[in-house]
């Protein structure tokens, strides 16, 4: 028997993954990269009065950097639908030029390693489309997939506490 301090313990891949709507949707296709998820909190400086030469760090506000989607471009809008919820060209001479319902969404982000089990879920909260590209460069002279993005600004994501996977495959013996 193998103690668990003696497991080897390989990184996941990043190359393994699927996004979808947090309402319980089905995953949305094609995502081919999602880039990472990045915190910062600032720094407030203190200092009392009596000690001129001491100063004390207290955290600040969080903010949470935009999440940007890739895929190759299909016939599916769901990219365009939900960019156009924040504005749309349509209405942009009615004075309606945002119809803000339903414009936040939040997505989960699973990563599953080799044995295609869940390893990792983040759900990130109150998304919404802050820049929305339909296509990628068209070059007559290049071999490559025609891509679209998005970019989600967000109010912060956590991660969900999921059971430790089996363990698969090489176990140190040592």
């Amino acid at each position: 028997m193998v103690d668990s301090k003696t497991k080897r313990r390989d990184p996941f891949k990043n190359f393994r993954f699927r996004v979808k709507f947090g309402d319980g949707t089905d995953y949305i296709a094609g995502v081919s990269k999602v880039s990472g998820f990045k915190r910062s909190t600032e720094v407030i400086k203190h200092r009392s009065g009596g000690d001129p030469s001491t100063s004390f760090k207290l955290p600040g506000r969080t903010e949470y950097d935009p999440i940007t989607l890739e895929r190759g471009v299909t016939t599916d809008k769901i990219f365009e639908q939900w960019a156009n919820r924040v504005w749309s060209y349509q209405n942009s001479g009615s004075g309606l030029e945002s119809s803000l319902k339903d414009f936040r969404r939040d997505i989960i982000v699973d990563a599953f390693n080799e044995a295609g089990q869940k390893v990792l879920s983040y759900q990130v909260f109150n998304c919404w489309v802050s820049e929305y590209q339909p296509v990628s460069d068209f070059d007559a002279n290049a071999n490559a997939v025609a891509i679209q993005h998005i970019r989600l600004e967000n109010e912060g994501w956590v991660r969900e506490d999921l059971p430790e996977p089996p363990e698969t495959g090489f176990e140190d013996p040592a």
